[in-house]
């Protein structure tokens, strides 16, 4: 590993909108001319400095040249905000990110040879749209896919869960109040230490005024969350059921145990049909875990690095 690989690189990919274009940022970990790709995408309020702990794993004990691609999803840390908060929704977010997929495509010399996608939350939704759809134009098909704590049915004490604090926020007076806060809506993401939680909660807020800082994200990502209804979520279950059922990548499911998002039952049927994941349920997680220690770590390097 090379003193450049300890640290990821920031970039940027220009994205359409129906109003124009916005400039969704992504770290970039390891080789930029690797033609084997791994992508992490985060969750709803989350951003992609996330993946910091798995990125330098992967890193450091792959075999071969490796590039981890860890996108800040639009409306979210580095990334633009969209003026029409409807938009911030599984199809644009999609969109943008076979837009990523083709510019990483387009710099690496021969094209990418291998594609595997760790998604958390709404970062596996995103991979399941995208694995699941085999007339999409990737630049390789998805060979290995994570899936943290997600399925195609989300129940909706979860999502009524949500409707209440995303995009709740105000300012806070440093980053100690600021992962106070946060980890007070957090307690599904199980045990992490003092020390990793305040380092990850340092990517999650941007300066405010008077020196205060305030959460990294688009206040109006939550819109579209609060306009769901139980109707709409059922019909989304559905048509998710059907791209899942078409996923022909090698899939690793994990659950928090005490999860209120991904139930026993979800997890049970994603073994039984479409790619039939290998689950893992992980104790003393809920939703969703953060993937930032060793054991955590392990398995999901195992399963993307095995031969």
């Amino acid at each position: 590993m090379t003193s450049s690989d300890l640290q990821p690189q920031l970039e940027f990919v220009s994205c359409p909108h129906p109003e124009g274009q916005h400039r969704m940022a992504y770290w970039r970990w390891g080789d930029a001319q690797a033609r084997r790709v791994v992508v992490c995408v985060h969750g709803l309020t989350r951003q992609g400095r996330d993946f910091d702990r798995l990125a330098q794993a992967l890193v450091a004990r792959s075999a071969e040249p490796l590039q981890v691609i860890c996108p800040d999803v639009v409306g979210r840390g580095r990334s633009d905000w969209l003026t029409d908060p409807m938009g911030y929704q599984i199809p644009q977010y999609a969109a943008d990110m076979l837009t990523l997929l083709g510019q990483l495509g387009a710099s690496v010399g021969k094209g990418i040879e291998s594609l595997d996608w760790v998604g958390t939350s709404m970062g596996g939704l995103i991979g399941m749209v995208l694995a699941g759809q085999p007339g999409l134009p990737m630049p390789a098909p998805v060979r290995r896919l994570v899936l943290n704590d997600v399925g195609p049915a989300i129940t909706w004490v979860s999502v009524q869960r949500m409707q209440t604090y995303v995009g709740q926020y105000g300012q806070y007076r440093d980053l100690d109040e600021a992962a106070a806060a946060m980890w007070a809506l957090s307690q599904g993401f199980g045990p992490v230490p003092a020390d990793v939680w305040r380092e990850m909660s340092s990517h999650m807020v941007r300066p405010g005024t008077d020196g205060a800082v305030t959460l990294h994200y688009d206040p109006a990502i939550g819109t579209p969350v609060r306009a769901l209804t139980p109707e709409a979520a059922v019909a989304g279950e559905a048509a998710l059921w059907g791209v899942y059922d078409q996923i022909r990548a090698q899939t690793l499911l994990i659950r928090g145990a005490d999860s209120d998002l991904l139930t026993p039952e979800t997890a049970l049927a994603m073994t039984q049909r479409g790619p039939k994941a290998q689950l893992e349920t992980w104790a003393d997680c809920g939703h969703a875990p953060t993937i930032t220690s060793a054991a955590q770590i392990e398995v999901v390097v195992n399963f993307l690095l095995r031969a």
